[in-house]
C-alpha cells in the first residue's frame, strides 16, 4: 500500500489535514517516535459504475496509507531548523505531502510573524537536506574507516557505494535535493536502503484563505515565488483550504455538492490531495469484479500482468496462465464479461502484457 507521509511547520493546518484525509479513523505507530497513522481511500469514480453494476457484498477502493508527526517551532521560534521532530517515521513513506501555511488568522499567529509560503517551503527543503547530508556523511565515515582498514567487504561495490554517496553530499552541500540527482539503475539500488528524505517525491499542498480557495494553483506557487522549485523533477502543488474542507466534513453528500458549486469548486479538496499523491508516485489502478467484491488494485504505471496478479494473491501470480482484459468503460456498457466475450471485447494476454489504468482484470491461473 502506498505511504505518504505528512510534513509540516507548527500552526500551518498539516494535523487538521491529517484528520480530515483520514476521517478520525486513525492509530499510533507506537514506540518512541508515536507517529499517527491512517487510511484515505482514493477517489474513483469508475469502481463506483462498476460496484452500481455488480451490487457486490463488499466494495474495495485503492487506499493511501498517512502518517502525521508533530511539529515543533525551530529554535528562533519560527519556521527554522527542528522542525520535524524525528524524521525516522518518513523515510519509510514512498511520497511527502508538505502542507505549507498561506491562510492569515491573527487568533492563529504565525510562528515566525508573518505568513510566507515561499519561505517556508525553502525552510522545509532545508530541513530535508540537513537530514539526509547527515545520513550521508556518517555512513561516508564508515567505509572510509573499513578502506583504511582493509575490511571494506567486497571492495568493488563498497567502492561503488562511497562514490555515489559523495555524489549525494556534493549535492546536499549545495543545498540540492537528491530528488534531482540523474543515477543509474545501479546507484540507485546502492541508495535505496537510505530511505533519502529529499529523494522522495514531494506534494506541496497550500493551506490558503477561504477567498482564495477557487483560484489556480499555479497563481499560489506563483504568487510565493515557487514557480522554479516546482519545476523542478518529482514535485507537484495543489491548495486546499481546511476550514472550508473542515465545513464540508460535517454536511450530508447533497448539502456538500450545492456547497461546493456555489464556490465553484468540482469536488472537495481533499479527493484532489489524494488523487495527487497517487499520481505524483506514477500510480494506476486496475479491478477485480464480481458479486462477492469489487475492488481497486494499486500498481506502479509499466507493471505487467504476473506481477499485478501478485498484488491479488501472490498463488495467482505463481500459477498464472492468461490474464482475461477488459476495458472497464466497455464492461459497463455490456453489462458483463460474458457480454464482453460474445462481443470479441475481452482479451486474453500473457505475463508481460503491461497493464493499463482502468483495465478489469481475470486471471486464470493453476495451482
Amino acid at each position: 500500500m502506498l505511504r505518504a507521509g505528512l510534513i509540516g511547520f507548527a500552526s500551518s493546518g498539516k494535523t487538521t489535514l491529517f484528520h480530515l484525509l483520514t476521517r478520525g479513523h486513525e492509530g499510533r505507530a507506537g514506540g518512541r517516535n508515536d507517529a499517527s497513522i491512517g487510511q484515505a481511500h482514493v477517489p474513483d469514480t469508475r469502481l463506483d459504475r462498476l460496484a452500481a453494476l455488480y451490487s457486490p457484498k463488499k466494495r474495495t477502493p485503492a487506499a493511501v496509507t498517512f502518517a502525521d508527526m508533530a511539529a515543533r517551532r525551530g529554535a528562533d521560534g519560527g519556521a527554522g531548523a527542528g522542525a520535524l521532530v524525528d524524521v525516522t517515521p518518513y523515510r519509510t513513506a514512498d511520497a511527502l505531502l508538505h502542507v505549507v501555511r498561506a491562510f492569515h488568522d491573527d487568533a492563529v499567529p504565525h510562528p515566525a510573524g508573518s505568513v510566507d509560503p515561499g519561505r517556508d517551503t525553502r525552510a522545509m527543503e532545508d530541513e530535508l537536506i540537513l537530514a539526509d547530508l547527515a545520513v550521508a556523511e556518517k555512513r561516508i565515515g564508515r567505509l572510509e574507516q573499513d578502506r583504511k582498514k582493509g575490511a571494506l567487504k567486497q571492495a568493488r561495490e563498497g567502492e561503488a557505494e562511497l562514490a555515489v554517496l559523495q555524489r549525494c553530499v556534493e549535492a546536499l552541500e549545495a543545498g540540492t535535493p537528491l530528488r534531482t540527482l540523474q543515477l543509474d539503475a545501479n546507484d540507485a539500488r546502492r541508495l535505496r536502503g537510505f530511505q533519502f528524505l529529499s529523494e522522495k517525491p514531494l506534494l506541496l499542498v497550500f493551506n490558503v484563505d477561504e477567498a482564495d480557495v477557487a483560484r489556480a494553483t499555479g497563481e499560489a506557487v506563483s504568487v510565493a515565488g515557487l514557480g522554479g522549485f516546482v519545476a523542478a523533477p518529482s514535485i507537484h502543488a495543489l491548495s486546499v483550504c481546511a476550514k472550508i474542507e473542515l465545513e464540508i466534513a460535517q454536511l450530508d453528500p447533497d448539502d456538500a455538492a450545492v456547497f461546493l458549486a456555489d464556490l465553484n469548486l468540482s469536488e472537495p479538496g481533499l479527493d484532489r490531495v489524494i488523487r495527487a499523491t497517487y499520481d505524483l508516485l506514477g500510480y494506476i489502478s486496475f479491478f477485480t469484479v464480481g458479486e462477492d467484491e469489487c475492488r481497486a488494485w494499486s500498481i506502479p504505471a509499466g507493471t505487467g500482468a504476473q506481477e499485478a496478479a501478485g498484488e491479488i494473491h501472490t498463488d495467482l501470480a505463481r500459477g498464472f496462465i492468461r490474464a482475461e482484459v477488459v476495458d472497464h468503460d466497455r464492461l459497463i456498457e455490456r453489462g458483463t464479461f460474458a457480454d464482453c466475450r460474445r462481443q470479441a471485447e475481452v482479451r486474453l494476454e500473457g505475463k508481460d502484457y503491461v497493464v493499463r489504468d482502468g483495465d478489469v482484470i481475470n486471471v486464470r491461473f493453476a495451482v
